[in-house]
Formats: C-alpha cells, sequence, structure tokens
C-alpha cells in the first residue's frame, strides 16, 4: 500500500544525540525530481500542513515533513536562533543519506529555509518560500497578531485571523483547511511552552538588519530559483516583505493571491499546486 499523508508513518533519526522527526513518502519514480523538504511555521508541527498539498507534491517526487529539535515530536532543547535551526535541518537531510532536496518554508520555516539555502547552497537545488519574509524585512504585524500567535491552545477562529482572508469564501477555505488537517488519525503532539519561547525569541534575532545600508545584501547569495507566494495582507509577516525578497533575490518569481492572507497556499491550494509543480518541474 502506498502512503500518504494520513498513513505515513512518523520516523526519527538522530543526530547529536537528539531524535528528529519526520516522515517521507511520495512518487520515487522520478529520478530527476529530488525529494522535497518541509520547514513549518511557528509552533507547528508535521499535522499542520495541508495533505491536499503535501499529497498533490508527492505524486511527482518524494516529500519529507520534518519537526525541528524539540519542537512537537522531536526531542532535544529548542533552537533560539534561525540559524542553529537551518543548520539542524542540513543534518538531518545529510543524516538522511540525501545529497540534494528542493526546500520549502513557510512562515517561521522560510526565515530557516532562506538560512538553509545560504549556509549549506550546496544541499539545495531550488527554494520555495511561502508567507514568509527576509532577515530585517518589516515586522509590523497587525493588532492582534501577538495576541492569537501564542494563544496555549489556538482556536479556529485564531487560524482564521492569521491565516486567511477576509471574506466568507476565505474564511470557508479556511474552515475546510481546518477540517482537513485534522483528519489523520495519530497526530503529532502539540509544541510545548519552550517551543513558543524559544521560537519567539529567535524571532526577535531575526527582526534587525544586518547591514543598515544594503539591508537586503544577504539575499543576493541565494542563487537558486527561487519560488515565492504571500496573500495580497498577511497580517503577519507583512506582504511587502515578498516583494523585498523578489527585488533581491537573483532568480526568484513572485506570486500574490487575491483576497488571502499568510497562508494562501491553503486558501488556494489547488492554483497552488498547478503553480507549485510548475516551478518544481521546469
Amino acid at each position: 500500500m502506498t502512503d500518504t499523508h494520513f498513513t505515513a508513518p512518523t520516523r526519527f533519526v538522530e543526530v547529536d544525540g537528539d531524535r528528529f522527526a519526520y516522515r517521507r513518502w511520495g512518487n520515487t519514480t522520478i529520478t530527476d525530481q529530488p525529494p522535497l523538504f518541509f520547514l513549518q511555521h511557528f509552533r507547528g508541527g508535521m499535522d499542520h500542513w495541508d495533505p491536499l498539498m503535501t499529497d498533490g507534491l508527492a505524486a511527482g517526487r518524494e516529500v519529507i515533513l520534518f519537526n525541528g529539535r524539540g519542537v512537537a515530536s522531536s526531542s532535544g532543547k529548542p533552537r533560539t536562533r534561525i540559524e542553529h535551526m537551518a543548520d539542524d535541518a542540513a543534518a538531518v537531510i545529510r543524516a538522511l543519506g540525501i545529497d540534494k532536496v528542493d526546500v520549502l518554508g513557510f512562515s517561521l520555516g522560510g526565515f530557516q529555509a532562506q538560512d538553509l539555502t545560504r549556509r549549506h547552497p550546496d544541499l539545495v537545488r531550488k527554494l520555495m518560500l511561502l508567507g514568509t519574509g527576509p532577515r530585517g524585512g518589516n515586522p509590523d504585524s497587525e493588532p492582534g497578531v501577538l495576541e492569537a500567535a501564542p494563544r496555549p491552545v489556538p482556536t479556529v477562529e485564531d487560524f482564521l485571523f492569521l491565516f486567511f482572508g477576509r471574506s466568507e469564501a476565505a474564511r470557508q477555505a479556511g474552515r475546510d483547511f481546518w477540517t482537513r488537517r485534522h483528519q489523520r488519525v495519530d497526530q503529532d503532539p502539540p509544541s510545548s511552552p519552550a517551543v513558543i519561547q524559544a521560537q519567539i525569541e529567535a524571532n526577535m534575532y531575526y527582526l534587525p538588519k544586518l547591514d543598515p545600508k544594503e539591508p537586503f545584501a544577504h539575499l543576493r547569495l541565494i542563487k537558486q530559483p527561487t519560488f515565492i507566494l504571500n496573500g495580497v495582507n498577511d497580517v503577519m509577516v507583512p506582504t511587502v516583505n515578498s516583494w523585498y525578497m523578489a527585488q533581491n533575490i537573483p532568480n526568484a518569481q513572485l506570486f500574490i493571491y487575491p483576497d488571502a492572507g499568510h497562508a494562501a497556499q491553503f486558501q488556494y491550494p489547488e492554483r497552488f499546486l498547478k503553480h507549485a509543480v510548475q516551478f518544481l518541474g521546469e
């Protein structure tokens, strides 16, 4: 039986004394497509991805979902620096015996994906950055975000506010996503309060500009083909950050979806799959 988002077993790989949780499945017959390695948003685990997205992409390649150090079902002390999270991801990729991946990072995972690509360029073929921004970008989230995002037990209303557009159609798409992401029976445990605090600290260290005179010069070190996606009104990581990345990453293309917010890929999963599959296959 072929594994899916709902049936792929949780496995573990040991790196530096800690066990990192991952799930790996998909089409291994298409040899020109490396595995697609997923890096998740603030406090999120493997069950915060959309099954339509993961299984849709797995039809043309292997996909690997991953929990960072101390996150959800992974062991260890959570990291407080984005660059250290990126180094952990690189170590896990190498421990799995993989010499090249495509990388998809969402939100905080997009921060990690950029550092993974800059610090370990030999590992990354193509880069996908969803609902995220550059180091030293615009941090001005909307009122209410800092209350809803770290809430100990997030509600569907929190997700609708943080991730989706404001129309009723957008809210319904959010409710549909909420249903899909809870369909797997053996769900990852929620991330601990220690993870939340560590990732907040990591985000704070990510905010300052590396060079006030050329704040985005570091993005020019990313030479890989890069896919950037956001909604027209991202209340968490302002949409203008996607424009900054598209302006400065040399081989980037930018998609802005209408009536959408932070998680445009979850609001428009079919549209996203068409664009993503084309990008990865080019």
